[in-house]
């Protein structure tokens, strides 16, 4: 059906049953299509490692939340990235006098150079020792294909040096210089360590920071630019808001020679500018036929300033993941390089329905007639003269609850979640913006909405946004706006995503 009305033209591709009158449907806060604990609580991603025909996904999960602490790895797997089976916890908390794992990462050794067997999953991760619960790193295997490990030993693999921070162990196989690498938390700086084996490991250089406060989570990579560059990637996760920057994922471009990274700028660049993107973490795209082409994304989608202010808290489960991202390195100007973003496409799997507006002038606003609360939304926006042109999602009936998306005439572009139920009481933490040239005079956006969250990828990704927000049940309008002039809206495309669950 082709429906016509001046300028708004609207086609409705395929539709789905509705549900009979008399089945009232019970509202769940539990995410449509992201990744969510089966119950409790999960925090940090651990890089997933790909092996016979499945990424095998570990992160931390408190089974005893919100009673009792500690945390664990439990297992999941999928085949893309989108649909997770459970597969249970695979290395248990308390099970000696160090305390329970925290972060770290798993890599499945090919060559057998632990020791443990060909393809043995070997697993490193920080522990609060015995030794006066200082931070210092632990090994585990395992030769199920990463279902049970087994600890190595109730000693450190790597002892703590002398510094408060020692944590986050990320290990990489450096292809050039046949070892692995070790990049560790350690303040305010990021540690580099060598081995041959996973047991012994060397300390080779370490590179500073300043003005983005105690790093968590590093990450170190070789990806190749849209221009045939080959660049490495350092990132972290960081708190820039004393320097007016994100807390999400902090990264610099630039060379590493086996033992020391050398930045193209000290300034780091951001992944993601919402609040709630941290432990992020990439890993390869292991069907691409090159693999340095791209890479994928995900972290941890909550914040810590307010991460058990959650209502999914009376379903008994707190703890969700951003969608799998793909990034991409691009060139801009003269050796300047950053990281895009966009959804995985295999998202586009999960499509039961799609609407789509050919053209739509907006002076003031105009309400579409569709609804939703689990889809992706995009379009071309172009202005002449205004002051402020986007989407209200999630919106109420009364148009007075909604979450907004948009760009500014004073140079950036922004997501707001002010005006709809989101975790953070202080208020602090509710527009969250990034720089756009608002010269260009048009923009592409593609947003992705679920149960709770808002996920913005402004033209090529370069911005990218992941906000947690907590509408009512009933808010599932979607109004564009323009103020200060008219904005047109081209090829809007609502596509509408069956539920993962």
């Amino acid at each position: 059906m082709v429906i016509s009305t001046g300028i708004l033209i609207y086609s409705f591709y395929k539709t789905k049953e509705a549900s009979p009158p008399d089945k009232v449907e019970k509202h769940s806060y539990r995410a449509a299509y992201h990744f969510t604990s089966p119950d409790h609580w999960k925090n940090d991603p651990q890089k997933p490692v790909y092996y016979e025909g499945n990424y095998h996904y570990f992160y931390l999960y408190n089974g005893d939340y919100p009673d009792g602490n500690g945390t664990e790895w439990r297992h999941a797997t999928s085949k893309d990235l989108v649909h997770w089976k459970d597969e249970g916890i695979a290395i248990p908390k308390y099970t000696n006098q160090n305390g329970d794992p925290w972060t770290g990462s798993v890599v499945v050794d090919k060559e057998n150079t632990a020791g443990f067997g060909k393809d043995a999953f070997v697993a490193i991760a920080t522990q609060p020792s015995k030794d006066g619960q200082k931070q210092e790193q632990f090994l585990w295997y395992s030769t199920d294909k990463g279902n049970t490990f087994t600890s190595y030993s109730d000693e450190p693999i790597m002892k703590n040096p002398g510094t408060k921070d020692f944590r986050d162990p990320k290990i990489i196989w450096d292809n050039t210089n046949q070892k692995w690498i070790m990049t560790m938390a350690e303040g305010s700086k990021i540690g580099f360590y060598e081995s041959d084996n996973l047991r012994d490991w060397r300390y080779t250089s370490s590179f500073s920071t300043e003005n983005i406060g105690v790093l968590e989570c590093p990450d170190l990579y070789q990806i190749r630019a849209d221009d045939g560059t080959v660049k490495w990637v350092l990132g972290v996760s960081a708190n820039g808001k004393a320097a007016g920057k994100p807390n999400t994922y902090a990264y610099w471009t630039g060379t590493f020679n086996g033992t020391e990274f050398l930045p193209d700028n000290n300034e780091p660049q951001w992944l993601d500018y919402g609040f709630d993107w941290y432990g992020g973490v990439t890993f390869e795209d292991v069907k691409a036929s090159d693999k340095l082409d791209k890479r994928y994304a995900l972290a941890w989608m909550n914040n810590w300033a307010y991460a058990d202010n959650t209502p999914t808290l009376k379903e008994g489960f707190n703890g969700m993941d951003s969608i799998v991202r793909q990034i991409e390195l691009k060139r801009e100007g003269e050796n300047k390089y950053y990281l895009s973003s966009q959804p995985s496409e295999a998202l586009k799997e999960l499509t039961s329905s799609t609407n789509s507006f050919d053209k739509i002038e907006v002076d003031g606003s105009e309400t579409l007639d569709v609804k939703g609360d689990a889809y992706q939304i995009e379009a071309d926006l172009s202005w002449s003269d205004f002051k402020n042109a986007g989407f209200r999602l999630r919106e109420s009936d009364d148009q007075k609850r909604h979450v907004d998306v948009g760009i500014s005439a004073e140079n950036y572009s922004y997501v707001n979640r002010a005006f709809t139920d989101q975790p953070d009481e202080t208020n602090q933490f509710v527009e969250s913006t990034a720089p756009f040239d608002a010269s260009k005079k048009k923009v592409h956006l593609k947003i992705l909405v679920d149960k709770t969250s808002i996920e913005v990828f402004v033209d090529d990704g370069k911005a990218a946004y992941s906000n947690l927000i907590f509408p009512h049940a009933e808010d599932k309008g979607i109004t564009l706006f323009s103020e200060g002039g008219k904005a047109i809206f081209k090829n809007v495309k609502v596509s509408h995503f069956d539920s993962i669950n």
